[in-house]
């Protein structure tokens, strides 16, 4: 049996995680994490971070190794027993139930009970406690559907600390955060860390590493890299380790040369089935060669307003213009032929036929037309032909067209989608999360293919929820809280992420005059 680190809190040494299908996700890895440090853990999409962090937390088994919590060796078979180790975790897609208040949300599974029911007031009185104790200030007697994203990630924190957590994984904690809302964040991790508790701080903002963690950890194809102090490495060092290669993380863009309006949207709005209203009285306008993007905290009415731009809604007032044309209302297939072409956010669901080839995928939209038929008859070799030529063109790593779309991984796959959507030739471009869920390497070639269009006069909506990623990209920027338009910049060469985000919190809101003006 190897010997534990003396200094380390926890210890993962040797970790092999093989899956019956061959795969390795973990592949010997060593990880050690230092008492009271904020340590970071980062790699790109299948690196096998995630892996490491659900074996730590009993959600998987290791197929080989071992882990040391306070220098003893342990088995740990479940999450149950790994909190009861100290260890918790707080996961991206927050697990509370909407309608419980937030210190039913915190004792849940751990009540304190009263003559056989729960005593409420004792639950709020705990709840209260921790929240001053670690500066995460909640209303313990508020409904979690009623508060912000931010306090329902306080929520998520309090309740691993309320079962006796000392070790915080926190995986991708800020990525629905407003500025503020990370600010407020990063000082209550900080809190912590004073108070005595260890955080392991998942996440792929590389800036935000840089700013909270003392020690980062590297994966790249299961394998740990290395493990640095956070100050002795940049941004682009970190990247480079993540992807083995030199990565541009700055976009450079040439000089706006914004031609006429492309996209119209007035007084747009959207209704529910259950009659709820989530977009209210939306315009704006979207010209030939900028990329306007949309700021935003999800939720707030941008999935409505690029499904109804789309076709995949209908609007229940308001008009939408395309060069004039009108198109509101249009099915899917009269908005494509009228010149838009969609990046969707859900590429499973909407953006792909995973069980179709990548040539096929390629033409979905244009198989009836030459050279793809002649005659009533599909023309296999200008398929295939396509598909060469938009593979290489869009450096999709394939052998050739014939492999199916779902046994590529998610940055090739969004490629297959950027290639058919940019090769159709459009006059507006959605772009929806263009890059949720792709590696940094993939992540810089489409960024590159956006400013490319946008160059070559194709006018660009972007819609994303990183906020870093609008600023970096967009010529102008609209901000969407609660399905209205609450500011437009047109600017941003100058603008603070603090500043946007008093928009996206609805702190602030641009008179309608001044909207009108920036439209």
């Amino acid at each position: 049996m190897s010997t534990p680190s003396p200094a380390a809190i926890v210890e993962m040494r040797d970790i092999l995680k093989v899956y019956p299908n061959g795969v390795r996700a973990n592949d010997h890895v060593n990880f050690s994490v230092l008492p009271q440090e904020i340590h970071a853990l980062v790699g790109e999409n299948g690196a096998g971070k995630s892996t490491l962090m659900k074996i730590l937390y009993g959600m998987e088994r290791p197929t080989a190794g071992q882990i040391f919590v306070r220098g003893k060796p342990v088995t740990i078979h479940s999450p149950h027993e790994a909190i009861a180790l100290g260890i918790g975790m707080v996961h991206q897609n927050f697990m509370l139930v909407p309608s419980f208040t937030i210190a039913e949300n915190v004792v849940l599974g751990a009540e304190p009970v009263k003559r056989g029911l729960l005593d409420f007031k004792a639950a709020v009185e705990a709840t209260r406690q921790l929240s001053e104790q670690y500066g995460l200030a909640v209303d313990p007697e508020a409904v979690v559907e009623a508060v912000p994203v931010g306090i329902r990630q306080r929520v998520e924190i309090l309740k691993a600390l309320y079962r006796g957590a000392d070790v915080l994984i926190l995986d991708e904690p800020t990525a629905v955060l407003t500025p503020q809302e990370t600010h407020e964040l990063f000082a209550a991790i900080r809190n912590l860390v004073r108070n005595g508790k260890t955080v392991i701080f998942i996440s792929h903002k590389l800036r935000e590493v840089k700013a909270i963690s003392d020690r980062v950890s590297v994966m790249r194809n299961a394998r740990m890299v290395d493990t640095v102090n956070t100050r002795e490495v940049s941004e682009d060092q970190i990247a480079r380790m993540m992807v083995g290669r030199e990565v541009f993380l700055h976009v450079d863009k040439p000089r706006l040369q914004r031609g006429e309006v492309v996209l119209q949207v007035r007084d747009l709005e959207y209704v529910t089935e259950a009659g709820v209203e989530t977009l209210k009285g939306v315009s704006f306008n979207v010209y030939a060669g900028e990329i306007l993007g949309i700021a935003g905290v999800e939720g707030n009415g941008q999935t409505e307003l690029v499904e109804v731009i789309t076709g995949l809604r209908r609007a229940a007032a308001g008009r939408v213009r395309l060069c004039g044309k009108d198109i509101t209302n249009a099915s899917p297939r009269q908005v494509r032929l009228a010149g838009v072409a969609h990046i969707p956010e859900d590429r499973l669901t909407n953006g792909a036929a995973l069980e179709a080839s990548i040539a096929d995928n390629l033409i979905v939209d244009r198989y009836e037309r030459p050279p793809f038929t002649r005659g009533g008859l599909l023309q296999p070799a200008a398929i295939a032909e396509n598909a060469e030529t938009l593979i290489d063109q869009f450096a999709i790593r394939a052998p050739d067209g014939s492999l199916l779309v779902g046994s590529l991984s998610g940055g090739n796959m969004q490629k297959v989608i950027l290639a058919r959507e940019l090769s159709s030739r459009p006059k507006l471009l959605v772009a929806a999360q263009p890059t949720r869920g792709v590696d940094i390497g993939a992540s810089e070639f489409i960024y590159e293919q956006l400013v490319q269009a946008r160059n070559n006069g194709v006018a660009v909506l972007l819609v994303s929820a990183d906020l870093n990623e609008v600023m970096s990209l967009a010529d102008r920027i609209l901000v969407m809280k609660d399905g209205e338009v609450t500011a437009i910049f047109p600017e941003v060469a100058a603008l603070s992420e603090e500043e946007i985000g008093y928009y996206m919190l609805g702190v602030k809101h641009m008179p309608r005059e001044t909207l009108a003006e920036r439209m």
